[in-house]
């Protein structure tokens, strides 16, 4: 098993987030993993992006030119990644942000209404979890527990109070797509 992700959207959406946590809930679970985010101009407002690879065997690097699933937090993203995506592979929508629909007949596509499901949880940042979670629930590469762990890993202290809406939030995109 070799998964070569791309996650891409608007900075403040959460994409590079959503790499981190699939790559460290994959190396929980014992997998090989990168994550290499994508730094430069695009920080400044524009579109972010971020590759991750999760596999059984040892990764030979972290670049790749055609992911096996693209997760578009934007329309940009969309348009920029889908035609590199492996004949096959899947494309994650942001349906809440991004209104064109997936052109290739090749491709499974899932439309996330990640913004809806941050507002119905009551914290307008996390949709990208949703996002995490119709992506879990669809590949099925990694367990829930291992992400529900992850979360609980980043928000500590004060923010400790922000894990059960992320999980929510989590559990809601995995219904999306279960």
């Amino acid at each position: 098993m070799k998964k070569e992700i791309i996650i891409s959207g608007f900075g403040g959406q959460g994409g590079l987030a959503i790499g981190k946590n699939l790559a460290e809930a994959g190396m929980a679970e014992g997998l090989n993993v990168t994550w290499a985010p994508s730094y430069g101009p695009e920080m400044r407002g524009g579109t972010a992006n971020c590759s991750v690879v999760l596999s059984d065997r040892p990764v030979g690097s972290p670049v790749f030119n055609h992911p096996t699933e693209l997760i578009a937090m934007n329309e940009p993203s969309l348009e920029k990644f889908e035609a590199g995506v492996v004949s096959g592979g899947a494309v994650f929508v942001n349906s809440s942000v991004v209104n064109d629909k997936v052109t290739r007949p090749d491709l499974t596509a899932y439309y996330i209404p990640c913004g809806e499901i941050a507002d119905q949880v009551g914290n307008a940042k996390v949709g990208n979890m949703a996002m995490l979670g119709a992506y879990v629930a669809a590949t099925k590469v990694l367990k829930p527990e291992a992400i529900e762990a992850m979360i609980e890993e980043m928000f500590t202290g004060a923010k400790a109070k922000l894990v059960p809406l992320n999980i929510e939030a989590f559990r809601r995109g995995m219904a999306c797509v279960g």
